[in-house]
């Protein structure tokens, strides 16, 4: 079976959205692109990438017309097999291709991509990760802190998750005061 990680940017105080839902914390906090040579690591032992909805669109509109150049993650994303977990989306574009639209409940469609990739990878998709977290599916969880206190928002797990234990497998820190972690989950 598959090794399943999920990444979520997040303010210092925890929040992966801001109070109304935005994300607007992640630009305040921009120096740079201070995790794009440990995303390009990570990147490289990934096989395909996981998206809810809202993601998907956000990551569509972005990531297909990105400079490499600039953007030195564009060329794996763009890549990587892709997957989107939708009721309601008829189709998903991804520049010039498609992406596989995944129907009914989010938690079976993760277990199943498990069995058929070594290592797939969630950004953001709160609610998509909040099903991962609750089905025990998530075997690793990246964290991107950003050097920011919102105060307020969405967290990024859900609130009836309970005690889960972490193993701490790898930080990263950066000028700009942004961190990345790596954590295990047991």
């Amino acid at each position: 079976m598959g090794r399943l990680t999920v990444e979520q940017i997040v303010s210092v105080d925890g929040y992966g959205a801001d109070a109304d839902g935005g994300l607007g914390f992640i630009e305040s906090a921009r120096g740079g692109n201070p995790n794009d040579h440990d995303q390009l690591a990570f990147l490289d032992g990934i096989d395909a990438i996981l998206l809810g909805a809202n993601t998907y669109r956000m990551f569509a509109e972005y990531w297909p017309a990105a400079d490499p150049e600039v953007e030195v993650v564009a060329e794996p994303i763009n890549r990587l097999p892709k997957f989107v977990v939708s009721n309601t989306l008829t189709d998903a574009r991804w520049g010039d291709g498609e992406v596989e639209i995944l129907r009914g409940d989010g938690a079976e469609a993760a277990a199943a991509l498990k069995e058929r990739y070594a290592a797939i990878v969630v950004w953001g998709s709160l609610a998509l990760a909040d099903s991962l977290f609750e089905a025990g599916l998530v075997d690793e969880l990246r964290l991107r802190i950003v050097p920011v206190l919102i105060g307020d928002g969405r967290s990024f797990t859900p609130a009836k998750l309970g005690e889960r234990r972490l193993e701490l497998d790898h930080v990263v820190t950066h000028p700009s005061g942004h961190v990345g972690m790596e954590y295990r989950v047991r």
